[in-house]
């Protein structure tokens, strides 16, 4: 197997709101909060849905590797309910392999309400469910083994049982990437981020905003000094401004997609990602595999979800 996605299983649940509904429910645009299963109720009572699809961040990402022609795989944790064989039969639809064997939990699988403001700008609102009670005994060290790259999320990343299977299937991988996912994340275990970082991961993803917050800074040149010093690949998505790739003294850049008619830019990272991890495990130079990013993270904002 190419690549091995470990996330949160969460079946996404698609709106369009106004400016005005974020307001009203204190939601601060662009970010992800977690919610329980009552304010989720709440949220969605009066939206009229767009989409509903089996997702998640690294997911969405094994989809996209999926579809460009490899073997790839996803370990998440869901409930053995109708949302939980939903989002596996989402999975098996799309040749990932889902390899996790779903049990009756007590509590549902995860969803995620996806808010989509007038500016295509996403504001996400989860309730973890299950899925952020995975743990050690769900992951086969076996299969984490059998991958020539595990591919990490930082929503995944929480304290006991979740930071137990991180553990493991970091101990047990080849090669490991991981993508900051959101800056609620990195502000929320910011120490943790940056120890994993600098001492576990091979390989990290991150936008600009995640990064510059990563290292306490304001500065660009700063987040390119430490990238360098890392020795790492870093990978970091600037928006208009493309994207960069830095592994110590090497930089390569990839200048953004012009004149795209922007619908959503949910999964703009995770397809990113997957154009990215496509480019490497296929032995392209580092600057088409940053054009095949920037290709699929510029497909997937011009439609509603984050699946080509």
């Amino acid at each position: 197997m190419k690549i091995l996605g470990i996330g949160n299983a969460i079946v996404d649940v698609l709106c369009r709101v106004d400016e005005k509904f974020l307001e009203q429910n204190r939601l601060t645009k662009s970010t992800m909060k977690l919610i329980d299963e009552e304010e989720f109720k709440k949220l969605i009572l009066n939206l009229k849905i767009e989409e509903t699809i089996s997702g998640g961040s690294v997911a969405n990402s094994i989809v996209g590797l999926s579809q460009l022609g490899n073997e790839v795989g996803f370990i998440g944790k869901v409930n053995h309910d109708d949302l939980g064989q939903k989002y596996e039969d989402g999975l098996i639809k799309e040749n990932v392999k889902y390899l996790y064997s779903k049990k009756i939990e007590p509590i549902p699988t995860g969803s995620c309400l996806i808010l989509i403001t007038p500016d295509s700008e996403r504001t996400m609102c989860t309730f973890l469910g299950t899925a952020g009670k995975i743990n050690d005994n769900d992951i086969d060290a076996e299969i984490v083994k059998s991958a020539e790259i595990t591919f990490l999320e930082g929503y995944l990343w929480d304290e006991g049982e979740p930071k137990r299977a991180f553990a493991k299937a970091i101990s047990n991988s080849n090669k490991v990437a991981m993508s900051l996912s959101d800056l609620f994340c990195v502000e929320r275990h910011k120490n943790h981020f940056l120890e994993l970082v600098k001492h576990k991961l091979d390989i990290i993803f991150a936008n600009e905003q995640e990064i510059l917050s990563l290292i306490d800074s304001k500065s660009f040149e700063e987040v390119i000094s430490f990238s360098k010093n890392l020795k790492k690949s870093v990978i970091i998505t600037r928006g208009a401004k493309g994207a960069i790739a830095i592994n110590g003294e090497e930089i390569v850049e990839c200048a953004a997609e012009k004149n795209l008619k922007i619908t959503d830019l949910t999964g703009a990272g995770d397809l990113f990602a997957a154009g990215y991890l496509h480019g490497l495990i296929n032995k392209l130079n580092v600057h088409d595999c940053l054009k095949y990013g920037t290709k699929l993270s510029s497909k997937i904002i011009q439609k509603i979800g984050a699946r080509i």
